[in-house]
């Protein structure tokens, strides 16, 4: 087989993993091609939102019944969804060409792996202090709050299931709920990146590989769903801090990498 291929199809299971999980997917789409020194249309933020159209296909999957409930039955909640769209969408127009370019840099992921991860651990803490107030419903000023704080994953290292589950948790929100609406108010940014690209790919065809997009796509969608169920089941007993520890564990990786190059 294409050793391209085999790259698309190893970077679009670690994609559907990481995206859902909160250790940031687009980090480890940077990181691996540095460490491995891979380089071409798989070291490209064309091919990283090719793949983030299977993880858009995986969320469909798993919530097409809160869709369909969505449009027919609880509208005042889709408008808050697609309310909460809009500063993530803001930020990925006009700031798209800054994050393929400064963002791109392993320190930047350092920091912010730490960083958030703190974060993380607070909301945490926040979350079980406020453990008998917690929520099962969430507000139009919920939905805000939380969109408001998607838009910081564009940032490489945050994480968007991180930073919005995290956000959910400082509004008092249920663990396991939280992360649901943060799957939900994900779809329609992942599906407007996806399409915004896929144009791209279809008016220049030429400038792409077609059938590395095409692996990318299908091994993401596989392993985003099983990251899907998994941390839905994993919250519902569960804190964020094992993932904290990853984080943590994965800047002290990429600092030493840095450091002995």
């Amino acid at each position: 087989m294409n050793p391209e291929i085999l790259k698309a199809l190893f970077l679009g299971i670690i994609q559907g993993l990481t995206e859902f999980l909160p250790i940031s997917s687009t980090a480890h789409l940077i990181l691996i091609p540095w460490i491995f020194n891979w380089q071409g249309d798989v070291d490209t933020l064309t091919f990283d939102v090719a793949i983030h159209g299977g993880t858009l296909l995986s969320l469909l999957i798993c919530f097409y019944r809160d869709w369909l409930t969505l449009l027919i039955e609880k509208r005042e909640m889709l408008i808050y969804i697609l309310l909460a769209t809009i500063p993530a969408g803001l930020a990925g127009l006009f700031l798209r060409d800054v994050v393929e370019n400064a963002f791109r840099n392993p320190l930047m992921i350092v920091v912010s792996l730490v960083s958030f991860g703190i974060l993380m651990l607070f909301a945490e803490k926040f979350y079980r202090n406020n453990i008998i107030n917690q929520k099962v419903k969430v507000s139009f000023l919920d939905a805000l709050f939380i969109g408001c704080a998607q838009a910081i994953a564009l940032i490489p290292g945050v994480s968007r299931s991180g930073v919005t589950i995290t956000a959910g948790l400082f509004r008092k929100i249920n663990r396991h709920e939280a992360a649901r609406f943060s799957f939900l108010l994900s779809t329609p940014v992942i599906g407007g990146a996806f399409i915004l690209e896929g144009l791209r790919i279809v008016d220049y065809p030429q400038n792409y590989s077609i059938d590395l997009m095409i692996a990318g796509f299908l091994s993401a969608a596989i392993s985003g769903y099983i990251a899907i169920k998994f941390l839905l089941n994993f919250l519902k007993r569960y804190p964020l801090n094992l993932f904290v520890y990853y984080r943590f564990a994965l800047a002290v990786i990429i600092l030493s990498i840095w450091l002995n190059q």
